[in-house]
């Protein structure tokens, strides 16, 4: 099939890449003229386990091209998806701005019938100013065009995103006529050989459905979170908690893992997005809001007992961070608990010896740009050179088993600070370390 894909960001180019290796004929478009050349040239704009070689195969093989040309795209192709940016507002909405360009020049510029697919994360509703939007910029070139806009939101996770396209748990189409659901069941057949993962439903409840998800997964994490928060202060251990909650079938270990707070593209954005159209339409979501607000005060839990282990006067004093990303597998530090905890740490007085295997670029160019406490290292032993103690903040593998004797050796006190709970406390203490992790007093 021909596919155009708008906007190569994180889910455009995994979506358009993926459909390539099946043998489809891809075109992804983008504005930045330079990320087009280097996509071309094989020069990929985000980490992502295996995506770099695929893409470069695809390329190479002719099923995968880049352009700054909208018009060229839809002229060679049916299908055309919409993947360009949601970013939050300042009221929490997502910002359909892009989404709403791109349906513009769709409507601009497309010279037959085309199947339109909302693939960006988007609001209840979106679906039907898409379709406003195509039919304004037809009806001002005078066109009787036809089209239909289909809604199929992406279920991808950071760092597994290429397993999570090709294997779907599910995909779910959203449309109004049955011809739609036929050419989308038709696209993803090679994805989903079992009939039961092709979930077909109405547009705005395919809308729904990807925040719902989110919402749910991020309401599992805030509610372990405050959990473990109830642990500390009556002297439970939540992480023997877990486990006797996780063994029940009913709740299983999925997502109640405690930590320093979620992050990420999704979790934040689409929570706040949800609880933002909920009050638009006069309801009060009350646990969405105490989902958000749990996890705003979790990513400063791990700085506060750094703070009152240290004092509120940190001047002088350095602290090796280990992990910037928001998650392992990614480099992506957007909504990173990393943030919250570094410059809780520097504005104390605090200086910072970071280290992260694929979120260094991100922190220095974008979210850590604008404080100068904050050295970047090589290793993760690096770090520890004349640090007062260790913050554990992304639970990368190469993080799992490190040289405990090592960290002892090179920190000018053998102290860790767990944001993730990774390590052995029994095991620690007996080597002589404090250790502090989250929901054990």
């Amino acid at each position: 099939m021909n596919i155009s894909v708008i906007g190569t960001g994180y889910v455009g180019l995994v979506t358009g890449t993926c459909f390539a290796e099946m043998g489809n004929s891809v075109i992804c478009v983008d504005i930045d003229a330079k990320k087009v050349e280097d996509l071309k040239n094989g020069i990929i704009p985000i980490y992502e386990p295996g995506l770099e070689k695929m893409v470069h195969e695809n390329h190479e093989r002719g099923t995968l091209d880049f352009t700054t040309d909208i018009k060229e795209a839809l002229a060679k192709t049916d299908i055309c998806f919409i993947a360009v940016g949601t970013p939050m507002g300042e009221d929490g909405s997502a910002d359909l701005q892009y989404v709403l360009a791109v349906a513009k020049s769709i409507g601009e510029n497309m010279t037959h019938h085309m199947y339109v697919i909302d693939k960006s994360t988007v609001p209840v509703g979106t679906a039907e100013k898409v379709r406003a939007t195509i039919q304004k910029a037809l009806d001002a070139r005078g066109s009787d065009l036809t089209f239909d806009v289909i809604s199929n939101p992406e279920f991808l996770k950071e760092g597994a995103a290429i397993a999570d396209f090709m294997k779907p748990d599910r995909v779910v189409i959203g449309a109004d006529n049955e011809k739609a659901f036929e050419v989308m069941r038709e696209l993803y057949a090679p994805f989903t050989h079992s009939h039961e993962r092709f979930i077909t439903m109405d547009i705005k409840s395919a809308e729904m459905t990807k925040y719902a998800a989110n919402a749910m997964l991020a309401t599992k994490i805030s509610f372990m979170n405050e959990i473990a928060n109830i642990c500390e202060r009556v002297g439970a251990d939540v992480n023997k908690v877990r486990h006797g909650i996780g063994s029940d079938s009913r709740i299983g270990y999925s997502f109640i893992y405690p930590g320093c707070g979620y992050g990420g593209s999704c979790f934040p954005k689409d929570v706040q997005a949800l609880a933002k159209t909920a009050k638009d339409y006069g309801y009060t979501p009350r646990i969405l809001d105490a989902v958000e607000a749990v996890n705003y005060d979790q990513k400063k839990v791990i700085s506060d007992k750094v703070i009152k282990r240290f004092g509120e006067d940190l001047t002088g004093k350095t602290f090796a961070v280990w992990g910037l990303a928001f998650k392992p597998g990614t480099d992506d530090m957007r909504e990173a608990s990393a943030i919250t905890i570094i410059n809780e740490l520097t504005k104390r007085g605090a200086k910072i010896k970071a280290y992260d295997p694929k979120a260094e670029h991100e922190a220095k160019m974008h979210y850590l740009k604008d404080n100068p406490n904050v050295e970047y290292v090589k290793s993760k032993y690096d770090a520890l050179t004349d640090a007062e103690a260790m913050i554990l903040v992304t639970e990368w593998k190469e993080f799992r088993s490190p040289d405990f004797d090592e960290i002892k050796l090179r920190l000018n006190h053998p102290i860790i600070f767990d944001g993730r709970n990774q390590y052995n406390r029994k095991r620690l203490e007996e080597n002589g370390f404090e250790y502090y992790e989250i929901g054990v007093a």
